[in-house]
């Protein structure tokens, strides 16, 4: 089923209508541990509403070059703590061109933020805002050459936590070794400036494949050798790898999975090497009926400690006509620290209207 649009504007441009309203439940809003004198760190739950009203352009119907602009301001809601309300904004634009040739893409955002992460606590606001830009193009019959730039930049609005610019420019040479699997030799720098800790500079060199491996397994991987410099501090290196796979299970039903291991800067500045593997599965059961899950495992080495987070998810989206879908949702969260006060656990029951019109 595929909603009509709201306004269609020309030949090759839609405009829709679209919102979520929704309530979740969240054991420990602001991911604390539950230890600590004087109620400190203590868990605190509460029941939180939101309402995310906004508008979706798409354009380029029929043609070489697609694209859409999305915008939706979230409004959100909690029943006990209501000094935490908010209204953020968050507005995308992505393009696409294929001409069987040279393809291209292109994807920018600004989003606001008021969510937690592993290593973010306490619902800490931010602003994100960032810009992708690539293209592959074939210069023979069995080789291909890729490269793309990308600008990842967060401001914090709040204390500890360090505003980051990111730049990460990959190149990648593809040679056909057979009809459905290219083999892959890329390199990958990447600048990381923050204003709390040291500033890193990485070069990946790796070598790979992708394409379709079996009639049901797609996807693509790579491995080599990643160094870090520091600006302040040791430069260290590691083996390097990234792999993200697609398994057809049935027609209606898909398996995903992948890993990576890779450097990373935490939100307050720390140095980290991050080693993570998921797997999730799709099913589409009936016309109406859709059921999804997934875990996840991540590593996180700061040098003076070693975290180890999961997290389990849960769905089932009932699409009840073409202009709405109803999904309801579980998620665990746990983190296991040898730090004192940063373990974790967290539970959330949410339940959510999708409209599209």
């Amino acid at each position: 089923m595929q909603a009509a649009p709201f306004l269609a504007i020309g030949d090759g441009a839609e405009l829709f209508v679209t919102g979520t309203v929704g309530v979740r439940a969240d054991d420990n809003i602001f991911l604390s541990n539950n230890s600590g004198p004087a109620g400190a760190n203590k868990k605190v739950s509460d029941m939180i509403f939101e309402i995310a009203p906004g508008l979706d352009l798409t354009f380029g119907k029929g043609s070489l070059l697609k694209g859409s602009l999305s915008a939706y301001e979230t409004f959100t809601a909690y029943a006990d703590t209501s000094g935490l309300n908010t209204n953020l904004l968050t507005a995308d634009f992505k393009s696409t061109y294929d001409d069987g040739k040279l393809k291209l893409n292109t994807a920018a955002g600004y989003h606001e933020l008021n969510q937690n992460a592993v290593d973010i606590r306490g619902l800490t606001r931010r602003d994100q805002s960032f810009f992708n830009g690539g293209g592959e193009i074939s210069v023979s019959e069995k080789t291909a050459v890729a490269a793309a730039l990308s600008f990842d930049h967060l401001n914090y609005k709040r204390a500890g936590y360090s505003d980051a610019d990111t730049l990460t420019v990959p190149l990648n040479v593809y040679y056909k070794l057979s009809a459905k699997v290219d083999l892959a030799l890329g390199y990958r720098y990447r600048d990381t400036q923050v204003q709390i800790g040291a500033d890193s500079h990485d070069n990946y060199f790796n070598i790979g494949a992708r394409g379709e491996f079996s009639p049901k397994l797609t996807g693509h991987f790579n491995v080599g050798y990643n160094r870090r410099s520091l600006s302040v501090g040791k430069d260290e290196d590691q083996l390097g790898f990234e792999a993200d796979l697609a398994y057809e299970l049935t027609p209606k039903t898909n398996l995903y999975f992948g890993a990576s291991n890779d450097f990373g800067t935490s939100a307050s500045g720390a140095q980290q090497k991050n080693f993570t593997a998921f797997g999730r599965a799709s099913a589409k059961i009936s016309e109406v009926w859709s059921l999804g899950g997934g875990l996840s495992y991540r590593s996180i080495d700061y040098i003076t400690r070693t975290d180890d987070y999961i997290e389990g998810q849960i769905n089932a989206t009932y699409a009840v006509n073409a202009y709405v879908g109803i999904s309801a949702a579980y998620a665990y969260r746990n983190n296991s620290s040898d730090l004192r006060g940063s373990e974790f656990t967290n539970n959330v029951f949410s339940l959510a209207a999708n409209f599209r019109y």
